[in-house]
């Protein structure tokens, strides 16, 4: 039998009185890609900071290279050989990317305090280029997209010769060419023996690069499979503990008149001349390759981003929006792509995060009304299946699947008329990407108009009316749900006519 580099045995993990671990078992073995699976919740990411020393265990053992450890802090991991790529992004925004890399390891010219700032922007190149990406490494960390920001921490992470790599959705907002990329950086450490715990809600990439599973529900331990005697639907019924039948649920286009027109509008160095409609009921997809301009087309609209020339209407009468606040007044909610930077507050409570954008809703003469604030919350948390301890439970504390139905419960409060959906489904599991898709048909069936940026095509074919694709800040291709697919998509976002 292959060595185990880690062995993870019984751990119990409780906050306060939610028990979110219950005795689960796992190991890794020398050479390996082992995905850790389950739903948003159960317990994946919480067992990584138990074992990389970021929380303490209630009781269990852990086990690296036969002995047996007990991490106060994940520094003492990473000098064990064991590197996190976290899901959350550990980036400083204010630092240059070189700055970002060495953070804490910095180069200096022997004992004089002296940065050897040089050499680290060369490095810096070096780990990236084995990314097959460049980045300047002089720019603001805070400037680059989030996909980029990923590719700086999977390139940290690489640089420190770790025996054992663990991936927390790593690729989720990556381009396809750099997914490709990482996956042959995965395959040369897996050559050299290093050992990668691999987290990931992407079915396709947990088929094509792991050998073995690990499934968590509940925060109990199901079972390990070998990746090649299993199948989608076997895991995704250990899972949730149910078959979920068919990925995207039977969508009925019901649209009506149209909403939203945008004639020619532009923003120098992000799109030109961009021109389209969405109609009541209808959901509009949109897809393109990563800064395409997709992202920054729909935070004009929102008047998150100044636009120059064009017109839009809503409702057949010219809209004019300076600000965000203007769009909410208007009906139009924008549910972001960066939900931790932009789309929540962290440390403040669901109750809180959710009345945000609903305090016309649950005020009264600029008073918050208690009771009108409690029944709004307990009806979103409700509808939403939002799995946490009360209202009053800090969204930071919460999994990433539920993060996103607070995100998504804020906007549904104003009752929009138009809901733009920037990458609604990123980071969450298969069982809540159902639920989401099912409130996107219920808010069609209302007649509410959905625009929803994706950068997973099943996604955008499975459930858009039509599809909207952007090639460098233009309109690439507008095509009929019936007429689309993978390859047509594709050819038009990267510019084929």
């Amino acid at each position: 039998m292959e060595q185990s580099i880690i062995r993870i045995e019984g751990i119990k993990k409780s906050f306060g009185p939610v028990e979110v671990l219950k005795g689960v078992d796992f190991d890794l073995r020398t050479g390996e890609v082992h995905a850790l699976m389950g739903e948003n919740g159960a317990g994946k990411s919480t067992l990584i900071k138990v074992l990389t020393g970021i929380h303490p265990r209630n009781s269990g053992e852990i086990y690296i290279r036969g002995e047996s450890k007990t991490y106060t802090n994940p520094k003492q991991a990473e000098k064990d050989g064991i590197a996190v790529i976290h899901q959350e992004l550990n980036i400083i925004p204010t630092l240059t990317v070189a700055q970002n890399m060495f953070l804490g390891k910095e180069l200096k010219y022997g004992r004089t305090g002296i940065l050897r700032s040089k050499e680290m922007k060369q490095k810096t190149i070096e780990y990236l280029d084995k990314l097959g990406v460049y980045i300047d490494p002089d720019q603001e960390a805070g400037e680059l997209s989030v996909g980029k920001q990923q590719m700086i921490e999977i390139a940290r992470a690489i640089a420190t010769d770790a025996e054992v790599l663990i991936m927390d959705e790593p690729t989720a907002a990556l381009t396809d060419k750099e997914i490709e990329a990482l996956f042959k950086v995965i395959d040369s450490l897996k050559k050299q023996g290093v050992g990668i715990v691999y987290i990931s809600h992407r079915m396709e990439e947990i088929f094509k690069i792991c050998d073995r599973i690990t499934v968590l529900r509940d925060g109990e331990y199901v079972e390990t499979r070998d990746a090649s005697t299993t199948d989608l639907n076997e895991i995704v019924k250990m899972m949730v503990g149910r078959d979920l039948g068919e990925q995207f649920p039977h969508r009925v286009r019901s649209e009506g008149e149209v909403l939203l027109q945008v004639k020619d509008i532009s923003a120098p160095g992000y799109f030109e001349n961009i021109s389209f409609d969405v109609a009541r009921g209808e959901i509009l997809g949109v897809a393109g390759l990563m800064g395409a301009g997709r992202t920054e087309i729909m935070e004009s609209l929102f008047g998150a981003r100044k636009f120059k020339g064009g017109e839009v209407r809503l409702d057949g009468n010219p809209l004019k929006i300076k600000h965000p606040a203007d769009a909410i007044n208007k009906g139009i909610g924008l549910i972001t792509e960066d939900r931790k930077g932009k789309g929540l507050v962290l440390n403040q409570t669901i109750r809180e995060n959710m009345a945000l954008t609903n305090l016309p809703h649950v005020s009264q003469n600029k008073i918050i009304q208690k009771k009108r604030e409690q029944e709004l919350v307990d009806r979103l948390m409700k509808r939403l299946n939002v799995k946490a301890t009360g209202p009053e439970q800090t969204v930071g504390s919460l999994s990433g699947g539920n993060q996103q139905k607070v995100v998504i419960g804020k906007w549904l409060g104003i009752q929009p008329k138009l809901l733009i959906l920037d990458e609604p489904t990123r980071g969450v599991d298969i069982g809540s990407k159902k639920e989401i898709y099912h409130i996107m048909n219920e808010l069609t069936s209302f007649g509410v108009a959905i625009i929803m940026i994706s950068s997973e095509l099943p996604e955008v074919l499975g459930m858009s009316d039509r599809i909207l694709v952007i090639h460098e800040g233009k309109v690439g291709a507008l095509l009929n749900r019936d007429e689309a697919d993978q390859e047509k998509i594709m050819h038009a976002a990267t510019g084929g006519e």
